[in-house]
């Protein structure tokens, strides 16, 4: 058994006995069982975490208790509900059948009659859900089981749950239930108000598929399918078997149409309808059809198909959008739709922000990367789930060729690219650290760095995409105290836009590449990206990303910006979080997921207590030496910064550390009269009761995550990244700023923590393929050891020395060690689970002196949800036209 299956048993042994798993969907998992109690078969389905974190579980039953109130012969029951391992769980009578899917994969078609019942049937149970204010939002053949060949409508629980008890979070985010082949245009298109018209589309469509074989709409991708349901309508059933009455017909046509106006007005009606011979339709599809008939019969139903299909190729899509949506625009004189969704990230794959630039998008949209804990991630947008990157466990930095057929990024200080299609990763520059890498169509790729004799300052590089030595190509005047940044070759080839900051405010800068002049405009933004449709688009710290109206032939804005998100996550005010296609699909984390956490005191037994009553951008918490003190990082989505306080555990009492807004990965001093943290992705200390100013540790090229800073208070041990020096490194303080390398970066080698006894050096690493906890001895690094089995991050030596605790997917371990005359671990244990806040390359809680008591951070964590837009800049071009 897995962990999980382990964990669910042991949560459920008092009821229930976990036989084996039944299956496993985008929402759930379903394990048979035997309900102890009563001696029966059970299927229990166990939400996915990811959702329940969207819904939150607590909310999740709250509203599921709805469902056990649901009594109707069609319907399948609700037994039991509950929590474990920090998800909902729901439990149903076990059906000893088949699904109508598992029918229609046997038969194809089904017997009329049968399909009729059937349809009926389900019908019957919709419209007593919906009498009793139950939308179901995923009406399908797999959840439709068949009990003695009666139908059993299922996964009432996870529809309701979601578009009722997660409402507000469903509707933000824009998640969409339903499969494409049965989803109504309406919740296709994202609409926050679903209604029980919804369901009687989903059940015209199972209908058309028992009758016919196939969903009225088909394709090979669930954008394809999507853009048939928004504009085509569907083939008659006749075409296709003669023997569907007129009745059916018009029926199940009345059920498909578009608007939900023109629908039956009800599921009770659509089965009335069904089983009236009489039933004509006064619906434009049924009118068509019948036309359409009558035309055949009279040797016109060739010429009546070809105008059709004249129609259809008239009327083709604009545009496909990522993910679920798509949309069409049929007539010039309607405005196009701007549609916004989001896609839910596996935990233990979302997004992190890794060097600034963490997501990229493929010139056309079909395709966007990103960096994740597991490495570089793809999100295509004909599959619903992510794909790694074969070469990419340890990149960061994602960027597309212009043809959309390689990928680049960086892996430490050398530029990568590996072909979409497959293929071994080329290495184009050995040595090239930087950062914001963009492709341009001249066949070179452009990004910023530090040069050598300047580390706060920031020059513009060029190397070959067919490999070659890089070389500057725009340095800000010496003395002038600008930096530029976020370099990218317009269409033209001749121009390159890019930021000019100086302090912390950023402007768009222009240089030509023929006379090297340099036009400063302005506008202020950051990390320019080109948009074909004539923008270009510029990221603010406020989280707002903005599409300027540019010019190519005169190089020049020709309007005010437009606002096209303003809930972009904007840690720092340096690169852009949202990436946006040439084609103008746009996609980004979003602000303020971390506004709702909480700092928890858990004991080893699991048990959480509130440390404090708010919730806030709470990350990186630690102990002081004494443990009366806590520091903490707290981000401000609304001012988009991040700053480290302090907080008196005892006095409930808060003091702020820092005051620049862009620092954070805070660290005490042995004898608790500092705070190291990093500031800019450099190292800083203060005194930690707040007298004296911020001073300078280190300055260096590349990202710095502190681990931890030696029991005898003269070094600390942090991980760099992107520079030619990157791996765990040490800082002595009394050496400062002279730092040397102690494990060179060959994997992802992160988190490292120092014993009490300064002997061992314990950090986490991928080398094996996924991430696991390591020890080896310390200053002089003999034999690495490991410590974590399948899987393990985030290693914390226990103050006695003699444990060592790591996280393992949501729960805490600890594992039993001796430190001489070798280091052993001598045994492993689990401690607790829960959806607590998770580190990429720092840990994400501390434990108390005592070791009995662990601060964790409950809500939250690092972007589990992607947000997404479509036909923004098709809309804007539109308000243009139309204002001419």
């Amino acid at each position: 058994m897995t962990e999980p299956v382990i964990r669910l048993t042991a949560a459920l042994a008092d009821g229930y006995r976990i036989e084996r798993e039944l299956g496993a969907g985008g929402m759930a998992t379903v394990y048979l069982a035997e309900d102890l109690k009563h001696h029966r078969k059970v299927a229990i389905k166990v939400l996915r975490p990811e959702l329940a974190a969207v819904i939150g579980a607590e909310r999740f039953l709250r509203e599921i208790q709805t469902i056990a109130n649901l009594q109707h012969p069609h319907i399948l029951g609700l037994i039991d509900s509950g929590e474990v391992n920090g998800t909902a769980y729901y439990v149903m009578p076990f059906v000893e059948g088949e699904s109508l899917r598992d029918r229609l994969n046997r038969e194809k078609q089904l017997p009329i009659p049968d399909a009729v019942r059937l349809a009926t049937e389900v019908a019957g149970a919709l419209d007593y859900a919906h009498r009793h204010g139950v939308i179901h939002r995923d009406i399908k053949p797999e959840n439709i089981m068949l009990h003695d060949g009666r139908a059993l409508v299922a996964d009432f629980g996870i529809a309701l749950a979601a578009s009722k008890g997660g409402s507000t979070r469903m509707t933000e985010t824009g998640m969409s239930l339903g499969t494409p082949h049965y989803m109504s245009p309406e919740q296709a298109m994202g609409e926050r108000e679903i209604t029980a018209r919804s369901d009687v589309y989903a059940l015209g469509a199972m209908t058309y598929e028992m009758l016919i074989g196939d969903p009225p709409f088909t394709g090979s991708t669930a954008q394809a399918i999507v853009a048939k349901v928004m504009t085509e309508k569907p083939v008659s059933l006749q075409r296709q078997r003669a023997r569907v009455s007129d009745a059916v017909e018009n029926a199940v046509l009345t059920a498909l149409e578009k608007l939900p106006a023109d629908r039956f007005e009800s599921a009770k009606a659509f089965a009335e309808a069904l089983s009236d011979p009489t039933y004509s339709g006064t619906s434009v599809s049924g009118t068509r059809a019948m036309a359409s008939r009558s035309a055949g019969r009279s040797g016109a139903r060739s010429r009546q198909f070809g105008v059709t299909a004249l129609i259809a190729v008239a009327s083709a899509l604009v545009s496909l959008a990522a993910g679920w949506f798509v949309w069409h625009q049929r007539q010039s004189q309607f405005p196009p739709t701007v549609l916004r969704y989001a896609m839910v990230l596996p935990d233990s794959l979302s997004l992190t922000d890794a060097l600034g630039t963490p997501i990229a998008y493929a010139p056309d949209g079909s395709v966007f990367a990103y960096s994740s804990r597991a490495g570089l991630m793809l999100r295509y947008s004909d599959r619903l789930e992510v794909v790694p990157v074969a070469g990419g466990r340890r990149g960061v930095g994602p960027f597309f060729s212009p043809d959309g057929r390689w990928l680049g990024y960086e892996v430490g200080a050398s530029i990568i690219k590996e072909p979409l299609a497959g293929g071994a990763p080329v290495t184009i520059c050995e040595v090239c650290p930087g950062f914001a890498f963009t492709w341009g169509s001249d066949d070179s790729i452009r990004y910023h760095t530090a040069p050598p004799d300047n580390g706060s300052a920031r020059v513009l590089m060029v190397v070959s995409a067919q490999g070659g030595q890089s070389r500057e190509f725009a340095r800000p005047d010496s003395g002038s105290g600008e930096a530029y940044r976020s370099p990218v070759l317009l269409p033209n080839r001749r121009t390159v836009l890019f930021s000019i900051y100086k302090g912390m405010v950023s402007t768009l800068g222009a240089i030509d590449l023929r006379t090297h002049a340099i036009t400063r405009f302005n506008q202020p933004g950051f990390a320019p990206q080109w948009v074909d449709a004539g923008f270009v688009t510029l990221g603010n710290p406020d989280g707002t990303l903005i599409a300027l109206p540019f010019d190519l032939e005169k190089m020049r804005p020709t309007g005010p910006p437009v606002i096209v998100a303003r809930d972009a996550s904007q840690p720092d005010a340096y690169s852009t979080r949202g990436a946006v296609s040439a084609g103008g699909s746009i996609v980004y984390p979003r602000s303020g997921g971390g506004a709702q956490r909480r700092l928890m005191l858990v004991t080893r037994a699991g048990q959480p207590t509130p440390l404090t009553s708010d919730q806030r951008g709470y990350a990186n918490p630690r102990f002081s030496p004494d443990g009366r003190r806590l520091v903490v990082h707290i981000a401000d989505a609304i001012n988009s910064s991040r700053d480290v306080w302090e907080f008196d555990i005892d006095q409930r009492a808060w003091s702020r550390l820092t005051t620049n807004s862009i620092s954070d990965k805070p660290l005490w001093t042995p004898d608790g009269r500092r705070v190291l943290y990093a500031s800019n992705d450099d190292l800083w200390w203060i005194a930690a009761d707040g007298s004296g100013r911020p001073e300078s540790l280190f300055v260096s090229l590349g990202s710095h995550y502190p681990g931890s800073i030696t029991p005898d208070g003269r070094a600390v041990v942090f991980q760099e990244l992107g520079s030619p020096t990157s791996g765990i490194r040490i800082l002595a303080f009394d050496s400062a700023p002279a730092a040397r390398t102690l494990i060179p970066a060959g994997f992802n080698e992160s988190a490292p923590a120092v014993s009490p006894d300064g002997h061992w050096l314990a950090y986490q690493s991928d080398q094996s393929g996924q991430m696991e906890v390591y020890v080896q001895s310390y200053p002089t690094l003999g034999a690495r050891v490991p410590v974590s089995l399948r899987g393990g991050s985030e290693p914390l030596w226990a103050h006695s020395g003699r444990e060592l605790f790591y996280r393992s997917g949501d729960s805490v371990m600890v594992a039993s060690v001796a430190l001489s005359p070798a280091f052993t671990v001598t045994g492993r244990r689990f401690l607790f689970a829960g959806k607590f806040l998770k580190g990429g390359n720092f840990r994400e809680y501390d434990v108390a002196p005592d070791d009995q008591h662990f601060v964790m951070i409950s809500g939250e964590g690092v972007q589990s949800i992607l947000y997404g837009a479509q036909n923004v800049f098709q809309r804007l071009l539109y308000e243009r036209k139309r204002q001419r």
